[in-house]
């Protein structure tokens, strides 16, 4: 039920920005978790305090494990990380399993504009990152990390022994999309861009043989039950745009991951086509030049029409 390319049409047109994810990955929220476990998560006592408030955490004996071990000590009803790449707000304790001695800390200030792209672990604590497949939002995790899941590095700025385990509790507090996941909406104005998909949802754009509408466009592809975007607090998104003449990409977070916006920075076409939306949703809009200042990058000029592919996928919480 969105736009859907016969397949001798579709010899005619260009497909843009459609580049397969090294790892497809579900954007449907479905997600079995299956964590690896160990006894000696038993020698981790936490105490019971509100996810995203400081827990009390002692060790009744010093943690070693080879390998990755965890356990939902809370189990969150929120929604479920599915990607490497999706943006999370958490809190986290991490201590030293031999001595017991906490080595880091977050703030538990309550603040959820603190976003992490859980990849951006992988470089200093991979083993959080598998830890948190198919967590859920409101979960609290405790792990224990061996050896070859925190980087030499990382363990040596600790001031950690080699074969060290490193314990940590975390606090999910909030999960955004990987991708729109709202329902597929019916669109039948002609001459509109159609809009494919990589299993990641990377959106392709492929723009017909045709003059570009001269009012703005907007059709909603997938739509979402999530909160409206209003404009009084930054949307998360993900977007591609291209210009409409030559096809080509001037932006795109696709690769580079989600980015905040601040509607009224946009350009006042994007920000009629988002104002209103919902989250989970996915946009289509072609934007003539006079409704697109602000809003081109990438060496778009002034008079070329914008097209743009924005996933809603969350509202930032008030700079």
């Amino acid at each position: 039920m969105r736009r859907i390319l016969a397949a001798a049409g579709a010899l005619s047109l260009t497909v843009l920005a459609l580049t397969a994810c090294s790892t497809p990955s579900s954007t449907s929220g479905s997600c079995s978790r299956e964590l690896p476990s160990s006894s000696a998560l038993d020698l981790v006592d936490v105490s019971d305090t509100t996810v995203g408030e400081e827990p009390s955490i002692t060790l009744s004996a010093p943690v070693h494990v080879d390998e990755l071990a965890a356990q939902d000590r809370v189990v969150g009803d929120g929604r479920a990380i599915t990607t490497d790449t999706q943006d999370l707000v958490f809190d986290l304790t991490v201590l030293d399993g031999t001595s017991g001695t906490p080595i880091a800390a977050s703030g538990y200030t309550g603040d959820l504009s603190q976003v992490y792209p859980l990849d951006s672990w992988s470089a200093t604590f991979p083993g959080l990152v598998d830890a948190l497949d198919c967590a859920t939002e409101g979960s609290r995790i405790v792990m224990a990390l061996g050896p070859d899941e925190v980087t030499a590095d990382t363990r040596a700025r600790f001031g950690m022994a080699e074969d060290a385990t490193t314990v940590v509790v975390l606090d999910l507090q909030k999960v955004y999309l990987a991708a729109a996941d709202g329902a597929d909406q019916f669109n039948d104005r002609p001459g509109m861009p159609a809009v494919v998909l990589a299993p990641d949802g990377r959106p392709g754009i492929v723009v017909p043989d045709a003059d570009a509408p001269t009012d703005l466009a907007v059709e909603v592809l997938k739509r979402g039950d999530g909160a409206e975007v209003t404009g009084d607090v930054p949307v998360r998104v993900h977007f591609t745009a291209v210009t409409w003449s030559d096809r080509n990409v001037v932006d795109s977070t696709w690769g580079t991951g989600a980015r905040p916006i601040e509607i009224d920075g946009m350009g006042p076409g994007l920000a009629e086509a988002l104002r209103g939306q919902t989250v989970g949703s996915q946009i289509l809009a072609v934007i003539p030049p006079e409704e697109a200042a602000g809003a081109a990058q990438g060496g778009a000029s002034a008079d070329d029409t914008l097209v743009y592919v924005v996933d809603i996928l969350g509202l930032d919480p008030a700079a």
